[in-house]
């Protein structure tokens, strides 16, 4: 077990105080954490908030190589002895109807699932959403123009990601806040034993809402994509009951959860550093750098999903022992002076960037070309129309998620002045898109 003292916004912690890293606290500011371990820990094994046993990998170049190795798989079929099996927490089992999707799978079921679903997420095709998710951001914005201020992730991060999932998926709009309550209750269920015994509730409804959803899609087809899966076929296969459950629960939830902390993060990153804002304001076309940046800086999702050894494998000269977790800490890698020269400057015209925001290897992002869109017309359209915003709390003051794979703001309380809002139905500058 490695032994550390940091480090949250607060205090220094104490080398006998345990480190919750799924703590609101801990995510207020995780990376002087991160860095201590790069430099003194880069392979740390530590106890989860679940009561289970995880190593953290921090480094660029080994977090590279643990997306790509395939002695790390994320079947846990495919790594842990039957003994291992016998002994994982309860949870483990309880939601292992979940896991039926592409996300939690290996090759050559990850491959089979992801050609069922990879067509609807080309950049081809995510182009021609543009005129919607330009509508609906502007939509978002004529709602609150008038009131000075708004909640940048309720009113405005969070419904145009979940709207635009939705719409694809067939699911109504109007149940979005359903959704993502439930969405929040399992991404949060890593933080304490109570948020796994609260998350089951609200896993088991959202499996409930999906199966209904199948049904009346099974029942009268639309052109969505739930109702395409429902039909799919590739090279003869079929998605089974439980893979097409889980696969437009993966959707539901993925579809939406990384860009709402994108937009967030990226926001209030873009306001606490006022040069950078102005520099994008100044050159509108620098929106694409500007959101690679940003998903490098503040990293919305904080590590990939977990990855268990199939066999002994050295990292950095520690030994990572069979069926053991491993989590690759993507907002470490996305800090590592290694890679990054001044990694902790937000620099939105930073050439070459080779973050792992969106992962690497067989499992990269699917949802990849969207967030990336969805992130860079929300972001300057935002600041299109919003040219005085600025923060309407303290720094200190705002509430950041709870949660171990994602790192995001529950509520971002922004102000602008309404009198220098730049017309509505003005012609935008998309050069940058």
């Amino acid at each position: 077990m490695c032994s550390i003292s940091l480090l949250t916004r607060k205090r220094p912690l104490p080398p006998s105080d345990p480190v919750n890293i799924a703590s609101p606290a801990f995510k207020a500011n995780p990376y002087p954490f991160y860095a201590r371990l790069r430099d003194e820990s880069p392979v740390c094994r530590m106890t989860l908030p679940t009561k289970e046993t995880a190593w953290l990998i921090t480094r660029y170049a080994d977090v590279v190589m643990v997306l790509k190795d395939e002695r790390f798989v994320k079947d846990t079929g495919n790594a842990l002895t039957p003994e291992q099996v016998a002994g994982q927490r309860w949870f483990r089992k309880v939601f292992v109807s979940l896991r039926r999707n592409m996300l939690s799978l290996d090759p050559p079921d990850h491959n089979r699932l992801r050609a069922l679903v990879q067509k609807a997420f080309t950049p081809r095709m995510v182009e021609q959403m543009r005129s919607r998710i330009e509508a609906l951001t502007d939509g978002l914005l004529d709602a609150v123009q008038c009131q000075s201020r708004m909640d940048l992730i309720r009113d405005y991060a969070l419904p145009l990601p979940t709207t635009i999932i939705a719409e694809m998926l067939g699911v109504p709009a109007k149940d979005r806040h359903r959704f993502h309550r439930w969405s929040n209750a399992i991404m949060s269920a890593a933080s304490s034993t109570w948020g796994l015994v609260k998350a089951v509730p609200n896993a088991l409804a959202l499996m409930r809402y999906i199966r209904k959803i199948i049904q009346v899609r099974r029942a009268d087809p639309g052109d969505d994509l739930v109702s395409a899966l429902t039909q799919a076929e590739e090279a003869g296969d079929r998605l089974s009951e439980a893979e097409l459950s889980s696969m437009i629960l993966l959707l539901l939830v993925a579809g939406h959860e990384t860009t709402v902390n994108l937009i967030g993060n990226g926001t209030l990153a873009l306001l606490e550093h006022p040069d950078q804002l102005q520099k994008l304001r100044d050159d509108p076309a620098l929106v694409k750098p500007a959101v690679e940046e940003l998903l490098r800086y503040a990293s919305p999702v904080e590590m990939a999903t977990e990855r268990y050894a199939r066999e002994d494998v050295t990292v950095a000269g520690v030994t990572i022992p069979r069926g053991e977790m491993v989590l690759a800490v993507i907002a470490s890698a996305n800090r590592d002076e290694r890679q990054f020269p001044h990694p902790n400057s937000l620099d939105i015209t930073r050439e070459p960037n080779k973050h792992l925001a969106f992962g690497l290897g067989t499992h990269f992002c699917l949802g990849a070309p969207l967030a990336r869109l969805e992130g860079q017309i929300a972001i300057s359209t935002l600041l299109r129309r919003a040219p005085e915003l600025r923060l309407a709390a303290s720094p200190d003051a705002l509430r950041w998620r709870r949660g171990l794979l994602l790192r995001g703001l529950e509520s971002l309380p922004v102000a602008f002045d309404t009198k220098r809002h730049a017309e509505p139905n003005a012609a935008p500058d998309r050069r940058g898109m």
